[in-house]
């Protein structure tokens, strides 16, 4: 069963937001964590032609020519200085996905995918799609738990528009 919430909970889910959920929504009996075992690569490998149709690059593997780049920082001429990895990114580049598996919580995995979806250049939405069960825990329900503490507190303001946490 495909769950989301987005934050902060003061914005509603936008039309291209929305897409990406759908993209979800219609391989979710191939992904479902209750059920399936399978790693990020694997889910992302389903979603794939879904999230493709709607504009996206998507990682293929794990060669630098199939992987996304996106830029972090710009040096003399404008090459690119600094950079990270996206599992994938909107045409304009301003939504990134991350799909994680079992590192989400257990090894702070999505922190990580935040800090990073923040100092990508452009970047205005983080979609973190996580597993709904992992090790008989509940690792969105954990995420969500985090980001409703980090947005609520308001101690902490990240230059993100928004996050999108998706449970699989």
């Amino acid at each position: 069963m495909i769950r989301y919430q987005f934050f902060p909970r003061s914005r509603g889910v936008t039309e291209e937001i929305q897409k990406v959920i759908d993209c979800f929504k219609v391989v979710e009996n191939e992904i479902d964590s209750s059920t399936k075992n399978l790693v990020s690569n694997d889910v992302l490998t389903v979603v794939r032609p879904h999230i493709e149709r709607n504009g996206y690059k998507v990682e293929k593997g794990k060669s630098d020519e199939e992987k996304i780049d996106v830029p972090v920082l710009f040096g003399q001429d404008n090459k690119i200085d600094k950079s990270f990895y996206a599992d994938a990114l909107s045409s304009d580049g301003r939504i990134v996905i991350e799909v994680e598996a079992g590192q989400a919580t257990e090894n702070h995995r999505f922190l990580k995918d935040i800090f990073e979806a923040c100092m990508m250049f452009d970047v205005e939405y983080l979609v973190l799609a996580v597993r709904n069960i992992y090790r008989k825990h509940d690792d969105f329900q954990r995420i969500f738990t985090f980001l409703e503490t980090m947005y609520i507190s308001n101690r902490l303001q990240l230059p993100l528009k928004g996050i999108l946490l998706i449970g699989y």
